[in-house]
């Protein structure tokens, strides 16, 4: 499965509890919406280390990162570049 649409799938039934229609945009904030909260970073990031193999610092769990389906693909895309 495509990165974009594995973690589109994760936020949207973790968080929106498959109600895909509320997250109009890979772009949209997650954080400034309600769709998620600090437990759901914490939910998140969990995610992002058992499902996708990445291990997050604390110094990366800022809205640049996490904030969005999009800054989410970034920071994946340059955390396994990094890896590499």
């Amino acid at each position: 499965m495509e990165l974009k649409a594995t973690i589109r799938e994760f936020i949207v039934g973790n968080f929106l509890f498959g109600d895909e229609a509320r997250l109009t945009g890979d772009d949209l904030s997650l954080l400034d919406n309600g769709i998620m909260d600090s437990l759901g970073v914490l939910e998140l990031v969990a995610f992002l280390e058992s499902r996708l193999g990445l291990s997050v610092p604390d110094a990366d769990l800022v809205p640049r990162n996490l904030d969005s389906v999009d800054n989410l693909v970034a920071y994946v895309e340059r955390r396994r570049a990094a890896a590499a």
